[in-house]
């Protein structure tokens, strides 16, 4: 897209005495350092109160993939009909890595400025800041610079509250704020890093999730895997009060979990984490190069590939991409090319897998229509069938650059080239691109957000929307 939304320049007074909302403005319109912020509330400050929950609608877009199993299978959406069309275009304070969310008709984008807003019809009517990012030269290693708000929140209709995750600077900890999306108070706040963990060496990049009354919050390392870093899946009741649920990889050292998607979660609630490459290359085996099945912080089932040691020796672990729920099968594909079915509930031991072929290297989140996977591989989106027996049989793959994580809606599959920033619309019988408009350049694990007949994109800049239908 070449043109720029023009948001309207005059301010709308919403402007809350003492809890520092944003007058609702483009940001062409006023700077973002001349923003006021919202305040944050401490163990000093009691925290706001709680809002009422907003109603939502099908046109709402609450967490990472649409739900909380990850399917981004939107089937509300408009059918697309001729080009995409410019709807809007916004600079904001920081690169955006987390997927936009739609609340109430609210779009709300986390930058990596510590800034989470919220925008309607393509201006900013409010701004909450959590604290400051902590910049790449204060940290033992990474590839984000500055890091703040990374991983995808996560919104609750029963609390009323957008929950996110804030890198904070100079104390290198990670702050769990919960956020009114109707004016972008802060209402609670707490430090969300478990006991004996090193947050300087901690990322959390995954996204977040809500199950059996808590928000999970998944937890990896740095780019670089440097330091005494550990794979974690912390939950925190909805209050943010009390102890918080803890699972850790019991790897000496890494075994991540980080991937984009976080946690699927199933039916009955159990949440399924891939695992990064660990510590142990010989036997005693570490649960590193996994798929664990959770409920809560208590492992029920876990999957790992026969030649696991190997894997972590040779970084070609399971970890980058996250688990796919197609039906009672749980399909994951990661570093060595190789993907699994596995049993659901059940997820079979080293080497217990329902089947397995070579694939592709695959990074991200997948989406799930029925009994097809879009599998966001490194050479470009394949889509998988996944037989009554667990078997898998290709359908069709593009053979391009378009290896960003897909969604389905619209009569369509949409997916980034990140590197050119151009987003695709696709065939979901052929994978053939229909359509392409340009975003600017993304993360490569940029996702889109879909919404009645807009597309939603967060870039490197901000964010874009594009109207189809």
């Amino acid at each position: 897209m070449s043109r720029r939304h023009r948001a309207a320049r005059s301010v709308l007074a919403v402007y809350a005495l003492g809890l520092g909302l944003v007058p609702a403005t483009s940001t062409a319109a006023m700077p973002t350092a001349a923003m006021p912020t919202a305040a944050m509330p401490t163990a000093a400050m009691p925290a706001a109160a709680m809002p009422a929950p907003l109603p939502l609608s099908s046109a709402d877009w609450t967490t990472y993939h649409y739900t909380a199993a990850r399917s981004g299978n939107y089937a509300q959406a408009t059918h697309v009909s001729g080009p995409l069309r410019p709807a809007w275009r916004l600079t904001l304070d920081g690169a955006v890595y987390a997927e936009p969310l739609v609340i109430g008709g609210t779009v709300v984008v986390a930058t990596e400025n510590n800034s989470v807003y919220g925008i309607r019809g393509g201006a900013v009517v409010w701004r909450a800041r959590v604290g400051a990012p902590a910049p790449r030269s204060t940290l033992p290693c990474g590839n984000i610079d500055p890091l703040g708000i990374t991983g995808t929140p996560v919104y609750d209709p029963t609390s009323g509250l957008v929950y996110a995750v804030a890198e904070q600077a100079g104390t290198f900890h990670h702050r769990l704020v919960g956020i009114n999306p109707a004016t972008g108070v802060i209402s609670i706040s707490r430090e969300i890093d478990p006991a004996g963990a090193q947050p300087r060496y901690q990322q959390q990049r995954g996204a977040l999730t809500v199950t059996g009354g808590k928000v999970w919050i998944p937890f990896g390392g740095l780019a670089g895997d440097c330091g005494p870093y550990h794979g974690y899946l912390v939950g925190s009741a909805l209050s943010l009060r009390g102890a918080l649920a803890v699972y850790q990889t019991p790897s000496a050292r890494e075994a991540a979990i980080w991937t984009p998607p976080g946690a699927s979660v199933d039916s009955a609630g159990h949440l399924y984490v891939s695992v990064g490459n660990g510590a142990s290359t010989a036997p005693p085996y570490d649960d590193s190069d996994s798929v664990v099945e959770l409920s809560g912080a208590t492992k029920i089932s876990l999957f790992a590939p026969s030649g696991w040691a190997g894997e972590n020796a040779s970084d070609l672990d399971l970890g980058s991409q996250g688990p796919a729920l197609v039906g009672g099968y749980v399909f994951i594909a990661g570093k060595s090319g190789i993907a699994y079915t596995l049993r659901a509930g059940a997820l079979g031991g080293i080497g217990g897998e329902v089947s397995s072929r070579v694939l592709c290297t695959s990074f991200g989140g997948t989406a799930v229509v029925g009994s097809t996977v879009y599998v966001p591989c490194s050479d470009g989106i394949r889509a998988e069938q996944i037989t009554s027996t667990g078997g898998m049989h290709t359908l069709w793959h593009t053979f391009t650059s378009v290896a960003g994580s897909p969604v389905v809606g619209g009569g369509a599959v949409w997916a980034m080239a990140a590197t050119a920033g151009v987003l695709h619309e696709m065939d979901p019988a052929t994978g053939a691109t229909i359509t392409e408009a340009n975003v600017g350049v993304t993360s490569r694990f940029a996702t889109p957000t879909l919404t009645g007949n807009t597309v939603i994109v967060g870039t490197l800049t901000g964010v874009v929307a594009l109207a189809f239908g």
